[in-house]
Parts: structure tokens; C-alpha cells; sequence
């Protein structure tokens, strides 16, 4: 079983910066990937930022030069510092963990909510 548990969430005022932190535990033989994504009110899940083993990232174009993921997958950790928030990035924040079994399994984390105020 595999547990994916984020933290840091908050509520921030325009411009501000928070920073995520995810760790994933459980019976974990090793990763694909992880990475976050993101769900606003009335919107869908949308892909935030992913990081594989080999440190090849990917982000959002809306993030793009203000958020930067990054990971330590010899500690099933990973993390998302956001700079510069801006209100439309108000939103629940999911971290997400591609296990291989070997075959590639997703889990989601809980959620972390994420507030930019005005």
C-alpha cells in the first residue's frame, strides 16, 4: 500500500510564495515520476509540474518562471516552490506519485489548499 500525504498549503496575498512538500511511503519498488497538479472551483484537474528520476521537468505554461519543482526520489519527496502567486492560482493542490510495481501505478495525495488573496 501506498500512502501520498502533501503539506504547506495556505493563504497567501498577491505575489507572495508558498512552498509544497509531498512524501510518499508504502511499498514503493521504485518511481516513474511525480508531480502536481491542480483543481480551482468550477475547473478540471489540470497538470501543474512533473519530475522524473532523471530530473526532466515539465511544467504548465501558466506557471512557467514562477514555480519550481523539484525532487529527492531516494526520499520519496517531492516539492513545488511557487513564487510570485497570483489569485488565479488559487486552487486545491494534488501531488501525484507514478509507482512502478513494475508496472506504472498512480496515487494522488489528499489535497493541500492553496488561497491567493487580492
Amino acid at each position: 500500500q501506498v500512502h501520498v500525504v502533501e503539506s504547506g498549503g495556505g493563504l497567501v496575498q498577491d505575489g507572495g510564495s508558498l512552498r509544497l512538500s509531498c512524501v510518499v511511503s508504502g511499498s514503493i519498488f521504485s518511481f516513474d515520476a511525480m508531480g502536481w497538479y491542480r483543481r480551482a472551483p468550477g475547473k478540471q484537474r489540470e497538470l501543474v509540474a512533473s519530475i522524473t528520476t532523471v530530473a526532466s521537468t515539465l511544467y504548465a505554461d501558466a506557471v512557467k518562471g514562477r514555480f519550481t519543482i523539484s525532487g529527492d526520489f531516494a526520499k520519496n519527496t517531492v516539492w513545488l516552490q511557487m513564487n510570485s502567486l497570483k489569485p488565479e492560482d488559487t486552487a486545491v493542490y494534488y501531488c501525484h506519485a507514478g509507482v512502478r510495481t513494475p508496472v506504472v501505478l498512480n496515487y494522488w495525495g489528499q489535497g493541500t489548499q492553496v488561497t491567493v488573496s487580492s
